[in-house]
């Protein structure tokens, strides 16, 4: 069996479906937080608003016998799709948690909320 057109096309050229290049995550569009699109009410979306904000992040991990349930306190850095960026500025310690873990989210402030979040406005 010959292997060499897989390693080829991975990781950094897209996958071709007939004509049609199917992005991977080295051809995939990057955005600025300028240009991300904020019409839809995603938490990713809603976090990048209150970049800056502490936070507590509470979160399950249901495959860990000691650390079933944690909270994550920190300053709100960055988000993405599948991840959320903590800085600790009295420790000096920076996390990086999955989302898919994520049960709450917790403010000690307002949070700011885009009207573009709210349909038919």
């Amino acid at each position: 069996m010959n292997n060499n057109a897989y390693y080829n096309t991975f990781p950094g050229n897209p996958i071709y479906s007939g004509n049609n290049a199917t992005p991977n995550q080295m051809t995939a569009p990057t955005y600025t937080q300028n240009d991300m699109p904020l019409e839809q009410s995603y938490i990713e979306n809603i976090l990048r608003l209150n970049k800056g904000k502490q936070v507590r992040v509470h979160m399950t991990f249901p495959d860990s016998e000691q650390f079933r349930d944690r909270e994550f306190n920190g300053i709100i850095e960055q988000s993405g799709r599948d991840h959320i960026i903590l800085s600790e500025p009295s420790t000096g310690k920076w996390q990086l948690l999955l989302m898919i873990y994520v049960d709450f989210i917790t403010f000690d402030e307002k949070i700011n909320y885009s009207q573009e979040f709210i349909p038919n406005l």
